[in-house]
């Protein structure tokens, strides 16, 4: 049987130039996290299912997980996504750590969907958490940090802003304001998650199968025009909510202090479909009209260590996909040309006895940190240049009978189109002209 050389639906095969993609969206990942004093953490690949079972949504466990029973008869699944893992780790050695904790990390994921733009079976996802922060402080610097990530990509507040809303503020309004009951005002949330994927007359007609009551109709859409942080307080001050004025205030304060304002809109349809959020929720979405969608989503959360029985800790985060990032970099032209490799100097040789003259001066080379590629047989001159630049050379030698009877390099800036003679003894000026 003649095996298929694609891979398996959903997920990617990186071929160099793809994987030059990803190592720089992963080093400017690495590099955001860094500036804010998170550090790295990892886990494993597998979990047992019951830890996706007490924190994830149904749909996950139904109908995404890849699972499957050990060898020890353990129910496991590949991981689909990194909170459980985190939550786990978090609540063992959270007690003996100070506070806050900053972690990062960019696993590998699996989920059985139906992949489409923006959405692959497997996928890497950047997590950034913070935990045990005083109130507030926490939300105000992740969506900095979010915020500081796409701007390290060359993002502006012209081709994304980031969405925001408060779970503390739809709860009281929900439940305290239109006393709904929790099932109720369960399906409420449901429905407003799903506004934006939706037309205007579904959405509406989706609220009105809720049978709510004309007080609390009257409630909902005063609270659903609320499309900034001036309307939401006039709304929560009218009806007495003073404590959810306060958080929102104070957020919204600090972001103009920060000068990061600009980047964030209140949206009250933005509430994030997984039950443990408990305060800020907020996602970034792309403002172009050719990927007008949400990129990245997060939000504060105080109870999720509860399932291992720890006493609510104070958490917020957020998640970005390789894969929805990518396609904003394309669509706003960010994504530089990883077409050709990086190599600093391309050494080629001319005659059939240069091979070890050639290798030498690219061990000399590589002693100083050098990157350097070595055509393995001889090259003529005319052909050299054109393989250069394939090669992503920035430098080119030549090496002929000449050169190596005097031990001296030619050496040509591909841009520039200087070129230099230089002795393979005097590595110091070598060094000095390459870089």
């Amino acid at each position: 049987m003649k095996l298929s050389n694609q891979p398996y639906k959903g997920t990617r095969d990186f071929f160099p130039p793809e994987k030059r993609v990803h190592d720089y969206i992963f080093s400017k990942m690495r590099e955001t996290a860094h500036l804010y004093g998170y550090e790295a953490y990892d886990g494993p690949l597998l979990e047992e299912v019951d830890l996706y079972k007490a924190k994830s949504g149904e749909e996950l466990i139904n109908e995404q997980i890849y699972s499957f029973y050990d060898r020890g008869e353990r129910f496991v699944a590949i991981r689909p996504e990194m909170t459980p893992t985190l939550a786990r780790m978090v609540s063992r050695i959270h007690k003996e750590q100070s506070k806050p904790l900053r972690w990062y990390s960019i696993p590998n994921l699996m989920r059985y969907e139906k992949p489409q733009k923006g959405r692959l079976r497997e996928h890497w996802q950047f997590n950034c958490d913070i935990f045990g922060a005083p109130s507030s402080t926490g939300e105000i610097e992740i969506v900095q940090l979010a915020i500081t990530l796409m701007k390290n990509f060359g993002a502006t507040e012209n081709d994304f802003e980031i969405l925001l809303n408060d779970r503390g503020i739809v709860d009281a309004i929900f439940t305290k304001q239109m006393n709904l009951e929790s099932e109720k005002s369960h399906r409420l949330y449901k429905v407003l998650d799903k506004s934006k994927k939706v037309e205007s007359l579904s959405f509406k007609k989706m609220v009105t199968e809720l049978t709510l009551d004309a007080r609390q109709e009257e409630l909902f859409w005063n609270y659903y025009g609320c499309d900034s942080f001036e309307k939401i307080i006039t709304l929560l001050n009218a009806i007495g909510e003073i404590d959810a004025v306060k958080n929102i205030t104070s957020f919204a304060d600090h972001a103009k202090h920060l000068e990061i304002d600009k980047f964030i809109k209140y949206d009250p349809s933005i509430v994030r479909g997984l039950d443990y959020y408990t305060g800020i929720v907020f996602e970034i979405f792309d403002k172009h009209p050719e990927n007008a969608r949400a990129i990245c989503g997060g939000g504060s959360y105080a109870n999720l260590l509860k399932i291992f029985g720890e006493d609510p800790l104070p958490g917020v985060g957020f998640g970005l996909g390789d894969v929805t990032l990518t396609d904003f970099l394309v669509t706003h032209n960010l994504m530089p040309d990883f077409s050709s490799p990086e190599t600093e100097v391309y050494i080629t040789f001319q005659t059939d006895d240069g091979l070890k003259f050639a290798l030498n001066f690219a061990t000399k080379l590589r002693a100083e940190k050098i990157n350097c590629v070595v055509n393995l047989e001889p090259i003529k001159v005319k052909k050299l240049f054109s393989v250069a630049e394939k090669k992503g050379a920035r430098f080119v030698t030549m090496i002929g009978t000449d050169e190596m009877a005097s031990n001296t390099i030619q050496i040509k800036n591909m841009s520039t189109k200087e070129q230099h003679n230089i002795s393979t003894l005097n590595i110091a000026e070598l060094v000095r002209i390459l870089k």
